[in-house]
């Protein structure tokens, strides 16, 4: 979860830092510069993480079929990892 979080940070960031990179190389050749689109920053931010939401829900794999087995700590202090296990047909 917490590097999901990471990620689309970073992709909201993205137009920021494009912007601002290409702010220093115009003023560094004397091109004049406009104020900054914070609107449309935002906005393509927004766009981009909204797409990365769209393809986490489409593309994450489908689980309705299996039952979920929290960890659990054993008798001699080990940890089991929580996992997902298919369900048992009854016929």
């Amino acid at each position: 979860m917490p590097e999901a979080l990471a990620w689309r940070a970073l992709l909201v960031a993205t137009p920021f830092a494009v912007w601002f990179l290409w702010r220093a190389i115009a003023l560094r050749t004397g091109r004049p510069m406009g104020s900054t689109p914070w609107p449309w920053l935002a906005a393509v931010g927004a766009v981009l993480l909204g797409l990365s939401l769209m393809a986490g829900a489409v593309l994450h794999g489908d689980n309705r079929g299996e039952t979920y087995v929290p960890g659990q700590v054993a008798a001699d202090g080990r940890v089991t990892p929580a996992r997902f296990e298919k369900r048992a047909v009854h016929k």
